[in-house]
């Protein structure tokens, strides 16, 4: 028996040796299969894969129909504009959809016995996330408009055209929260659009100077048609507050009543019941802390009462579906870096963890409640589409988009440690190894620290946990204090305490890995986004343990990230208040102040339209290296936010990095030539 486990295993080796380095080319080739969508008779399973083009920085999504087993897949969209967010007609006799064929993003229909799609609205402001009306054949859609202007889109389009032609071009406010994440609002409003699909009217649904649904919020229809309930915030200083309400709006009346007034923390995220009684959403008890519990609740319509049903569940609920009797309430929770999909029912009680899938993405429930389509992707499975048997929690694959690319191309698996820290945790770390890894060799490695700084790395496939490992790095990912999935406990550590215990857990997990045989503890790197940037600028002011650090919009000078951020509740729970107030907490945790210290090479990377964190603060953090003499390079993406584009930037965020690396890491002469791709436009694949 141990000889054919040895040969097992040596076979398994040849096969790994035999396929190819996983290459910033393989990333954009593999496709994106999400949004998966059962029919309302249970036959069938509509989805969305999204294509990338590295070369011409690129992406277009098409939509998908298959059999509920898989079987019969077929292309149902093939226009060259992105085609996405399919949602069933109640008679499952055709898909709603949004596409960017015509005047932007508008609202089309498919019929499901032939023919030709066919435009729906023509809203200039634009469609999003359009949702069904009962079986009226009416829509409701989010868009971008003025509130003096509501539905009326020749008062919208005349304001626009008078904004754009005109020779003035500023920005305005009277109040905080004149700009979010990366656009300024300018005196526009997210507001909800009512089509009707008989006489071709738009009606706004939302009317009044707020946002309905809010920044990231949602909204939901009931089935019968009857109700529209909206995630709103009405506070007066919105920018300090987390209170979103529900606002539950009639639309047979236009009655709008706050269904959660008497909470005074978040709640968001509805989703009717099929019967149109009862809304499930989420909920948060801590005013202005964004990071409390999301927990699952439900409003009962009929009794205008509300029951928290996750009370005790001591992690993070989402991705909320109702069973088509609407006794049991389907989800998924943040659990130790996966995201099962859990049950309960509608009346409380004990919690079930249906399947582990790793990471389920996004959840879809059949008719008869006996098994659900997820979009699923491991750390070493990319995205697709499986089926899970609810009674026995047996899967099945059903789609195959990457298989060529998985069967030919080394994408690696990771290894999970729990690595003890002086903060008193173990601190669960994801570990990659490199490609043709063999363990008599020693291997640089590069320790990622994640942002939020209250999230989880979690089991699921990633562009930067597979580049840096074909290019022969080993890459550790760690949970330290603040991540989620771990308690609620653990969470809350973090909050006004940003570099105590986090940086005695990562300089722990850098201490642990260093010891491993394979592991060379003189090339090490450390790179970190937003609060993982904040990290690595922290890590440049008080050690030399690495010899390359990435900081990627980072935060430097915590007093004035806080004058210039937007979303003010952030800081003043997680750093105690303002700088005013609690002036040595600012002080004592912003990296600005270490400055004589640093020492190690490190790259920075920032864009220009990164309201959350503005890119001052990586232009700050650059002035300081450059001052203290420190090699440095600085990377500003004018066009991008918190989050380069996808297609556009990030091809030459991979590059730099493994430039990077490869300098400080490697040792040996730089591989790119950055100037030279960045006046040509062309990125290295590999």
């Amino acid at each position: 028996m141990y000889k054919l486990f040895v040969l097992i295993t040596l076979l398994f080796s040849i096969s790994l040796a035999q396929k190819a380095p996983f290459t910033i080319e393989t990333l954009y080739n593999l496709k994106n299969v999400s949004d998966p969508q059962v029919s309302p008779d249970g036959n069938s399973i509509a989805f969305v894969v999204t294509r990338y083009d590295l070369k011409a920085g690129k992406s277009n999504s098409d939509i998908y129909l298959m059999h509920a087993d898989g079987a019969n897949m077929r292309q149902m969209t093939f226009n060259e504009a992105s085609d996405f967010h399919p949602r069933w007609s109640a008679d499952g006799k055709s898909l709603l959809f949004v596409s960017t064929r015509k005047n932007g993003a508008q609202a089309w229909l498919l019929p499901m016995n032939g023919g030709e799609a066919r435009q729906v609205t023509d809203f200039k402001p634009g469609v999003e996330n359009p949702q069904w009306v009962g079986r009226s054949g009416d829509i409701i859609f989010e868009s971008s408009v003025y509130p003096e202007c509501g539905a009326d889109q020749t008062c919208n389009d005349e304001l626009l055209e008078s904004i754009e032609a005109g020779p003035l071009h500023a920005h305005m406010a009277d109040k905080l929260f004149y700009r979010h994440w990366t656009s300024y609002k300018d005196g526009k409003r997210s507001h909800l659009i009512y089509f009707n699909s008989t006489n071709k009217s738009y009606k706004d649904v939302t009317p009044g100077d707020f946002d309905s649904p809010a920044f990231g919020g949602s909204f939901s229809v009931s089935p019968d048609g009857k109700w529209l309930c909206v995630e709103s915030n009405r506070d007066e200083f919105e920018a300090e507050t987390t209170n979103k309400d529900l606002f539950l709006i009639n639309l047979n009346t236009g009655s709008i009543e706050n269904i959660t007034a008497v909470n005074e923390a978040y709640d968001g995220q509805p989703v009717f019941s099929p019967d149109s009684r009862y809304i499930a959403y989420q909920k948060q008890t801590i005013p202005t802390y964004e990071a409390d519990l999301k927990r699952l609740a439900v409003y009962d319509l009929k009794e205008k009462k509300s029951r928290t049903l996750t009370e005790k569940f001591d992690a993070w609920t989402q991705n909320y579906a109702w069973s088509a009797d609407g006794k049991l309430i389907y989800f998924t929770a943040h659990n130790k870096g996966h995201f099962p999909v859990y049950r309960i029912k509608r009346s409380g009680g004990k919690i079930k963890m249906v399947v582990d899938v790793k990471t389920a993405d996004a959840i879809s429930l059949s008719p008869n409640g006996k098994w659900l389509a997820i979009s699923r992707r491991t750390i070493s499975k990319p995205s697709e589409i499986v089926r899970a048997e609810i009674i026995n929690a047996k899967t099945r694959r059903l789609t195959f988009f990457n298989k060529a690319i998985e069967d030919s191309v080394d994408i690696r698996p990771a290894k999970e440690m729990w690595i003890p820290s002086p903060s008193g945790k173990k601190i669960h770390t994801f570990v990659v190894l490199p490609y043709n890894f063999d363990k008599n060799k020693k291997y640089p490695l590069i320790l990622n620290v994640h942002g939020g700084p209250q999230y989880q790395w979690y089991d699921g496939f990633r562009g930067d946990w597979q580049v840096y490992p074909g290019s022969g790095y080993i890459v550790a990912f760690p949970n330290p204090h603040g991540s989620t999935g771990y308690g609620q406990e653990f969470t809350a550590a973090i909050s006004q305490d940003w570099a105590g215990k986090v940086y005695e857990d990562v300089m722990a997990v850098a201490d642990s890995l260093a010891n491993l045989a394979y592991v060379d503890d003189q090339r090490m790197g450390a790179m970190g986004w937003s609060y993982g940037g904040y990290m690595m600028m922290w890590l440049e002011g008080h050690t030399n343990r690495f010899k390359a650090i990435v900081s990627m919009m980072g935060v430097y000078d915590l007093p004035a990230m806080y004058g210039s951020t937007e979303e003010l509740w952030f800081p003043h729970w997680d750093l105690g208040g303002t700088p005013w107030e609690n002036h040595a907490s600012y002080e004592k945790w912003s990296p600005h102040n270490y400055v004589q210290n640093f020492k190690t090479p490190c790259l920075v990377i920032t864009g220009e339209k990164d309201y959350r964190v503005p890119y001052t603060q990586s232009l700050e953090f650059f002035t300081g290296l450059q001052k203290m003499r420190v090699p440095s390079r600085l990377i500003v993406f004018p066009n991008d936010g918190h989050w380069p584009n996808y297609t556009k930037s990030m091809p030459f965020y991979y590059n730099a990095h493994l430039d990077w690396f490869h300098r400080y890491l490697k040792g040996g002469p730089a591989p790119y030539d950055m100037q030279k791709m960045l006046r040509n436009q062309a990125f290295e694949g590999k």
